[in-house]
């Protein structure tokens, strides 16, 4: 009997190197530091630096649909896993 739902099959991930990153933190003095911490960041990981330019663009655009003077309340640094980048 084959297996009916082929697409469905957990299939283990395919490492690719993604040495550019876009770290996202929250400004000092920013409310919600106080839930998250002061230390809270994320990073997000990109094959190229063209995805990561790109990325960040859209991660750090004035959203639509927001108010008229709103702006995000993140800080965006470029980061870059050197080790992954160059071969190391």
């Amino acid at each position: 009997m084959g297996i009916s739902q082929p697409q469905n099959l957990n299939s283990p991930p395919i490492e690719q190197q993604r040495p550019y990153g876009v770290r996202v933190s929250l400004p000092p003095g920013d409310p919600f530091r106080n839930l998250l911490g002061p230390e809270w960041h994320r990073v997000h990981w990109y094959a190229t630096d063209a995805e990561r330019d790109a990325a960040l663009a859209e991660m750090s655009r004035r959203h639509e649909y927001s108010r008229s003077g709103d702006r995000p309340a993140l800080v965006f640094e470029k980061v870059e896993n050197l080790a992954e980048s160059r071969g190391l």
